[in-house]
């Protein structure tokens, strides 16, 4: 199970972190006038999740003769979601305090700017209150781990569901 994890979590937290340091770097630095495109960003999302199931599906059917349990399928999902979420944690902490100081200021003034006009005094002191929290690594670290992790975990709930299997299948014995 370890390789699988190791795997599928490394690349799982590769592939999230390159997405939101790409992102981040366009929309905020490159072309902070650009919109950013919510339905492209769920597709993705959808299918760099979905490596949890195949991962958990690879384990099963590597390594346990096609047979797993809820909670094995369960506790290999939460395991590559946690790989890929400290990747993600630990990459955007060295990225963010060495390269983005300024990246709370990029980030308020898209937030303002792209907020309705009657919600704009309440999202400039939300992301004043923000700003305010994020000067405490702790909330960093928080506030990231809690972009991927809860997600990951409830796919890694569906797909176990959707993967376990008590007991092999034999074609054999269903020929009657």
């Amino acid at each position: 199970m370890k390789k699988i994890v190791w795997v599928y979590g490394l690349i799982m937290g590769t592939i999230f972190i390159t997405g939101s340091l790409y992102m981040t770097h366009l929309l905020f630095y490159k072309n902070p006038d650009i919109e950013s495109n919510d339905l492209l960003g769920y597709v993705v999302m959808i299918i760099i999740y979905s490596l949890i199931f195949f991962g958990i599906r690879n384990y099963r059917n590597r390594y346990l003769q096609g047979v797993i349990s809820f909670k094995q399928a369960f506790k290999t999902g939460a395991l590559i979601t946690l790989i890929a979420s400290t990747v993600y944690v630990v990459v955007w902490l060295f990225y963010y305090y060495m390269f983005l100081p300024d990246f709370l200021e990029k980030y308020t003034e898209y937030v303002i700017r792209h907020a309705p006009p009657a919600e704009l005094e309440t999202k400039t002191q939300t992301m004043q209150h923000f700003k305010n929290m994020y000067e405490n690594p702790l909330f960093v670290i928080l506030i990231t781990y809690a972009e991927i992790l809860p997600i990951g975990l409830i796919v890694s709930l569906i797909s176990s569901f959707s993967l376990k299997k008590k007991e092999k299948t034999d074609h054999l014995n269903q020929e009657k």
